[in-house]
């Protein structure tokens, strides 16, 4: 999530303060994603700094932000930049799931269940959203649900995997599981771009 462009974007639409910023980039996200207040200003000031807002004071001396020529233009390209998939980001329950292997496969079988069931709870409240926005018309808001529900069917499944995996897996109980069988593991590589 990139805080500073959604900053910009909402900008682009015209002048807010800083908290009015904080305000609109939650309800636009429906709250899922709350901002801390003094993310958003500390943000503001490396915008401000690298010339993509513009201050000015209103009437009761509280700075006005403002998007700059430069700064549509780094939202345009933002815009026009798909989000590559090619670093591995860390995510904490694949991390999770990899230490509990050392503890052997009841304890992954467990973190495993745990997730399915909170995985589960998150599916049905996203959809139960959903269902309840269907008719309000804020397609932004039914795209995020939308992309909320997409991912919680994923790790769903990814979770069903596991399971299978480990059922598969010569693991007798207690046992901790090799960390990996030929050595280390092959680093993953981010793909060399043409330029």
């Amino acid at each position: 999530m990139s805080v500073r462009y959604s900053l910009l974007a909402i900008l682009d639409s015209g002048p807010r303060h800083g908290y009015g910023l904080k305000s609109e980039f939650e309800a636009a996200t429906g709250n899922v994603w709350p901002l801390n207040v003094g993310q958003v200003y500390s943000t503001l000031s490396r915008l401000e700094r690298d010339g993509l807002v513009l201050t000015s004071e209103d009437d009761d001396g509280q700075k006005i932000y403002r998007i700059s020529g430069e700064g549509r233009g780094q939202l345009q390209r933002w815009y026009e930049t798909p989000v590559e998939r090619e670093v591995v980001p860390r995510q904490e329950l694949a991390i999770k799931l990899v230490f509990a292997m050392r503890s052997g496969p009841e304890r992954v079988r467990e973190v495993v269940q745990q997730q399915r069931r909170a995985t589960m709870r998150s599916l049905q409240e996203f959809t139960r959203l959903k269902v309840a926005s269907e008719n309000d018309g804020d397609p932004a808001w039914l795209m995020m649900l939308d992309a909320l529900i997409y991912q919680a069917d994923a790790e769903g499944r990814w979770l069903d995997l596991c399971e299978e995996r480990l059922a598969s897996a010569e693991v007798r109980p207690g046992e901790p599981w090799p960390p990996f069988r030929d050595g280390a593991a092959a680093p993953l590589r981010q793909p060399e771009h043409e330029h």
